[in-house]
C-alpha cells in the first residue's frame, strides 16, 4: 500500500473504502492478498490526521450499525488499547525492560530474522515487507508474532520492537498488547498458534508452511503483576497565553486552534517512522510553526516558549509510550523553569478509555452508547 502523510491522502482513503466497509469488509478482512479487503486507513488514524470519531461518523451515513459491525469494532480496538495500557502503565515499562536485555543477548538467529532469511517463505517475505513498505496485514502480524514467538524462539519484546521501529501505523499500546496476546499474557493463559492450514487459507495458496511451524507450544508466563491504576483524565481548563505542542501522537486533525495561542512547536524523536515525521512536520508547517527532530525536546521547548513570551505548554495528550517517556524527561527541566505543561484529552477518548479496564467485551457493549454520546448516531 502507498501512504502519503496527508490528511488529503487519508480522506481520499477513507472514501475509496466507504463502499467495502459493510459486509464486503466482514467477509474479506482476515485475507492477506494482493487486493485487500481491510481499510488501509491505520496509518492516518495513528497519528491522528484523520480521527476515529470522524470515521466512524463517515462509515455509518453509508452504512447500517449492523453492516459495519466488524469495522466499528475494529476501530474501537484501538480505543480499548490505549485504554488499557495507559490503566497498567508497568506492562510498558516491563516491555522496556525486557527488551533492552533481549537486545544485549541477542544473535544470529535474531539476525535471521529480522532480515528474513529464516528459510520460513512466509516469514521472511513479511519481514522484508515490513522493512521495504512499513505496513503488515493485521492477520499477517499476528502469524508472524506467533512464529517468532513459538517457532523461532525468539523474545517477544524484541519483535514488538521490530515492529514498532518500521510500522508506519505503529502504536505503542497496540503493538505491545497486540504482541502480549499472541504470546499468552495479555490474556494469560491463552495464546496464538500460527498453523500452515490457517496461512495457507487466507493467503489463498500464496504461503503454506506445512511441517515448519511449532504445533505444540505451552502459552509464555512473566512473575511480574500489573496493578491497575484507573484512569483520570486531565481536568478541562482554559489555558492562558501558550506554545502549542505537536508530536506524533496527535497531529490535530479537526481540533479547534485554543484562544491565546502565541505559538506552535513540532517535536519529533528521530526514532519515528518516515511517515510520522512527514504527518507532524507538515502540520507544524501548516500552522506556522517550528519543528524540533531530536532527543533534546526540553531545550527546544524552552527556546519556543521564551521565543513566544509565554511560561505555559499546552500538549494533546500522550498516553503511554515513547512520546510520554519522551515528555515526562523534558517535563522536568521545564518545571525548574518555570513552564507548565498541560495535557488536553479528546472527547473520544474521555469517553472510551475508563471502559477500557478488562477485556474488550465489556467496551463492546458499550458501543452504541458510545456512538450516541459521541453524537455518530441519534439515540
Amino acid at each position: 500500500m502507498m501512504f502519503e502523510a496527508t490528511r488529503q491522502a487519508g480522506l481520499r482513503r477513507l472514501e475509496a473504502f466507504l463502499p467495502n466497509a459493510g459486509q464486503a469488509y466482514q467477509a474479506r478482512r482476515n485475507f492477506d492478498v494482493p487486493v485487500s479487503g481491510v481499510s488501509g486507513l491505520s496509518p492516518w488514524i495513528r497519528h491522528r490526521l484523520l480521527t476515529e470519531d470522524e470515521i466512524l461518523r463517515r462509515i455509518l451515513e453509508d452504512h447500517t450499525p449492523r453492516e459495519a459491525q466488524s469495522f466499528v469494532q475494529e476501530v474501537f480496538w484501538r480505543g480499548y488499547f490505549k485504554g488499557w495500557l495507559q490503566q497498567r502503565p508497568s506492562v510498558w515499562q516491563s516491555y522496556k525492560v525486557g527488551r533492552n536485555r533481549a537486545r544485549e543477548r541477542a544473535g544470529g538467529d535474531y539476525l535471521a530474522a529480522i532480515e528474513g532469511r529464516t528459510g520460513i517463505d512466509c516469514f521472511d517475505h513479511w519481514s522484508r515487507q515490513l522493512i521495504t513498505e512499513g505496513y503488515l496485514h493485521n492477520h499477517a502480524r499476528m502469524w508472524f508474532a506467533s512464529i517468532w514467538i513459538f517457532t523461532l524462539r525468539l523474545p517477544w519484546q524484541l519483535g514488538a520492537d521490530f515492529f514498532l521501529t518500521h510500522l508506519r501505523d505503529g502504536d505503542p499500546a497496540s503493538n505491545t498488547l497486540s504482541w502480549r496476546w499472541v504470546a499468552g499474557l495479555h490474556t494469560k493463559g491463552k495464546h496464538y498458534l500460527a498453523s500452515a492450514e490457517n496461512i495457507a487459507r487466507f493467503t489463498e495458496g500464496r504461503f503454506n508452511p506445512v511441517g515448519q511451524l511449532a504445533t505444540d507450544a505451552m502459552p509464555l508466563t512473566e512473575p511480574a503483576e500489573h496493578p491497575f491504576i484507573p484512569f483520570v483524565p486531565p481536568a478541562i481548563s482554559a489555558p492562558g497565553p501558550h506554545l502549542r505542542l505537536l508530536t506524533e501522537e496527535d497531529c490535530g486533525a479537526g481540533l479547534t486552534p485554543l484562544p491565546q495561542e502565541a505559538g506552535v512547536l513540532a517535536v519529533v524523536s528521530p526514532l519515528s517512522s518516515d511517515f510520522a515525521q512527514a504527518a507532524i512536520c507538515r502540520a507544524a508547517t501548516e500552522q506556522g510553526g517550528e519543528i524540533c527532530i531530536g532527543h533534546l525536546w526540553s531545550e527546544a521547548i524552552l527556546r519556543a516558549a521564551e521565543a513566544a513570551g509565554v511560561a505555559q505548554v499546552v500538549v494533546d495528550f500522550t498516553p503511554v509510550g515513547p512520546v510520554a517517556d519522551g515528555l515526562d524527561r523534558a517535563r522536568v527541566r521545564l518545571a525548574q523553569a518555570g513552564i507548565r505543561v498541560q495535557q488536553v484529552l479528546r472527547p473520544y477518548d474521555r469517553r472510551v478509555w475508563p471502559h477500557a479496564d478488562k477485556g474488550f467485551f465489556k467496551l463492546k457493549k458499550q458501543i452504541p452508547k458510545l456512538l450516541t454520546s459521541l453524537g455518530i448516531m441519534d439515540g
